[in-house]
């Protein structure tokens, strides 16, 4: 029955066959993850080595990287700029789309990042508020461009601690990032979900395994317990937070009165707060991302130094140290500090350090150690003047902007501005700016003494060299000073820098630890609505069931700004045997209002029973409240499986009320009857696939296409909101 109905589905097809095929192309590798950029016809996928590839719509290869580290999850910047990879061991990479270098590497988790949704304030959900808190970043107005990364000249950024070719990716990084407020969205393995304001700044942290649930009508609270993320999703206007996660659900009030079976539950968290406070977030975030951006120039600045003055002062103590061997050779009860004592007083010199000038160093040796320290020297102004010192006033005026912003206590107090502690951290940069202008004082005068000093040497060892004598002229006490400082490993400059680091790190604890508390606290769950169980702890490890979160503007949404709201959409897969269902898919619709809770939120879904002989691979929700579904021939013969790419309209069908009565009917999907999905029905779009189809399927609501890979290793990129012109020409097309 099913196979006739597909022919039929086929034989009406014909006439105008949907989905043009752009082309059909075979892949050399194994695909386990896609994602096509928002903004242009990219597609980023990752192989099952971890290779992340970057192709264009014509499926020319624009870049290939290998981050070195397990992706288990991608996802792009609204504005297709960045690319965001998270990794087994709880890393974010950002890396930029242009030629796919590194960018930022952030510590989110301590486990796998399963989940990444990146979600930009809509233009459209404005607050009452947003025209006199309008954000201006006034630092251009009194600072030059911010400094990069310092480098120099000859030295490997394996040698620096450095990557020369990102010395631009911190500025374009901030101006790519923040011109619209955005919220990078990631979920754990372990049930901890994170939430960074341009992807750089924590401002949030929950784990969904601590958050008390009220579920239904009763007034009993429950929490998840060994619960993991499968996917995550923030709605444009920030108001909702969507997350499928698997776990036990248990009563809190009765630990043993848990729920028979684990499984996968829908849960909703109210994140109002980043709307109702996203102007004060984008500034404090905005000032933040800043000073972590110049504290890095600093870090980098200050590793630069100490690089360059360690190489000069290596160089330096490796030609002095044959001296001491020279002493006990003569057996002269003595130490290289009274030996050049002696000469710098201008007293007679012994054979050992008649020798150690003469012969050991020399002039050749001592010209090439202050070539050494004189370079150094110079790299170190520079580094200074244009890296350290700008970066150190930009983290000055943007903490100063902060501590003004914490004065306001009405609007950034609830955010967690406390300006108690920005005064601490401001404490902690005024120290940071009387080092860095005594460090360059230091410097310059340690540089200027060195070169005198080793004038005076040099002058010294000509005279030995041309004058049988073992006496040379006094040096003056300064000259004393500096190099018994030196030589006793008293380096001043050494002992600065070791300040400076100790202040950098202060800042960095210190600063980004403010609204990260109070953000996470007023995150509240919304509700859960339990989907399916699962019933072994392998099977709820295992299971991967493709899903999909969407949210679509209501239709009956005022046009007015301060109204605008969305309704969230949840797609799956229920697998087989779950619910006493066999090859069914659901489709839940939650409720527009943010503000309201699961009890009294107006949840409806319906189920769809797939043809038999045919299997949904994978699925996707789509534009205009439309879903797409990716169907395989599940036939045993040795023959080429062929599939179907269904468009279908979900308001076509008939939503049915989900009950909210908990726990007596847990899952309330169980009760809905699966409608037959006909193919040859008007409900949507039907094309046909001469292949056997795989995951991922990768489609994009704002480019309108879509991407198939089939189990033989092809990609196939078709457009679905055109029709083809040419009639029946799809298998012409594919072989």
């Amino acid at each position: 029955m099913a196979e006739e109905q597909i022919e039929e589905a086929s034989m009406a097809a014909a006439a105008a066959t949907p989905f043009q095929l752009q082309f059909d192309k075979p892949i050399p590798f194994q695909i386990k993850m896609a994602e096509w950029n928002p903004e242009k016809d990219l597609l980023a996928m990752v192989t099952d080595d971890s290779k992340v590839l970057l192709h264009r719509f014509n499926w020319q290869r624009l870049w290939t990287i290998s981050p070195g580290k397990c992706i288990t999850s991608i996802c792009w910047s609204p504005d297709g700029k960045i690319i965001a990879l998270g990794t087994e061991d709880g890393l974010i990479l950002l890396h930029d789309v242009e030629n796919g270098k590194m960018l930022r590497t952030t510590k989110s988790h301590d486990v796998a990042i399963v989940s990444l949704n990146w979600a930009e304030d809509d233009p459209l959900s404005k607050s009452d508020k947003d025209e006199f808190l309008s954000y201006e970043d006034r630092t251009t107005r009194f600072f030059p461009p911010p400094p990069v990364m310092p480098r120099i000249g000859g030295l490997r950024s394996g040698d620096t601690g450095l990557a020369d070719e990102n010395e631009e990716a911190i500025p374009e990084f901030s101006s790519a990032s923040c011109q619209r407020f955005n919220i990078l969205c990631s979920g754990g393995k372990d049930g901890c979900v994170c939430f960074s304001v341009f992807g750089i700044f924590p401002v949030g942290k929950i784990n969904i395994t601590k958050i008390p649930i009220n579920v239904g009508s009763s007034r009993k609270s429950y929490q998840l317990q060994d619960a993991s993320v499968s996917k995550v999703s923030l709605s444009r206007n920030l108001q909702k937070f969507v997350i499928l996660c698997f776990g036990k659900l248990v009563d809190t009030d009765n630990l043993s009165d848990s729920c028979e079976n684990s499984g996968l539950h829908c849960l909703y968290l109210d994140t109002s707060i980043f709307f109702n406070r996203k102007n004060e977030l984008h500034q404090v975030s905005q000032q933040a991302s800043s000073i972590q951006d110049m504290v890095e120039v600093v870090r980098a600045s200050v590793s630069l130094i100490s690089k360059q003055w360690s190489n000069a002062m290596s160089l330096f103590h490796e030609k002095f140290s044959a001296l001491p061997n020279l002493i006990s050779t003569h057996g002269v009860e003595s130490s290289s500090e009274d030996e050049f004592l002696s000469l710098l007083f201008g007293t007679r010199t012994s054979p050992a350090l008649h020798h150690f000038l003469a012969s050991s160093l020399g002039e050749a040796g001592l010209k090439r150690i202050a070539k050494a320290v004189d370079s150094a020297g110079r790299d170190i102004r520079g580094i200074i003047t244009e890296h350290l010192q700008p970066a150190v006033e930009i983290i000055s005026f943007r903490l100063a902007e902060l501590r003004g912003l914490s004065r306001w206590r009405s609007r950034f107090q609830t955010i967690g501005l406390d300006g108690n502690l920005i005064d601490g951290v401001t404490e902690s940069i005024g120290m940071l700016v009387v080092q860095v202008e005594r460090f360059s004082r230091v410097a310059a005068t340690v540089v200027y003494l060195f070169q005198n000093f080793f004038a005076w040497v040099l002058k010294s060892v000509r005279i030995l060299l041309n004058e049988p004598t073992d006496q040379v002229p006094a040096a003056n006490s300064e000259l004393v000073v500096i190099f018994l400082k030196f030589l006793l490993d008293k380096d001043p400059i050494k002992q600065l820098l070791e300040a400076d680091e100790r202040i950098e790190c202060d800042i960095l604890k210190e600063a980004f630890l403010m609204p990260f508390t109070a953000i996470s606290s007023q995150i509240q769950c919304q509700g859960l609505l339990p989907l399916y169980p699962v019933t072994s702890s392998a099977t709820l490890s295992s299971s991967c069931s493709p899903t999909s979160i969407s949210f679509y503007k209501d239709e009956d949404s005022s046009h007015e700004e301060s109204s605008y709201s969305l309704t969230d959409y949840v797609c799956l897969k229920i697998p087989d045997g779950s619910l006493n269902k066999v090859n069914c898919i659901g489709v839940i619709k939650g409720s527009g209002n943010c503000c309201t809770t699961l009890s009294m939120m107006s949840l409806s879904g319906f189920l769809l029973h797939i043809p038999d002989g045919y299997e949904c691979v994978d699925l996707s929700l789509y534009k205009d409240n439309q879903v797409v579904l990716l169907l395989s021939e599940t036939s045993c013969s040795d023959s080429p499986g062929k599939s179907w790419m269904v468009m279908l309209q979900i308001e076509n069908f008939s939503f049915m009320p989900l009950s909210g009565t908990f726990p007596a009917n847990i899952y309330s999907l169980q009760k809905l009857v699966a409608l037959d999905l006909q193919l040859d029905t008007d409900y949507g779009k039907v094309r046909s696939i001469p292949h056997t189809v795989s995951t991922p399927f990768a489609v994009s609501a704002s480019r309108g296409v879509a991407c198939v890979f089939s189990s033989r290793r092809h990609a196939l990129v078709y457009i679905l909101d055109e029709d083809e012109e040419a009639e029946g020409d799809e298998t012409s097309d594919m072989e």
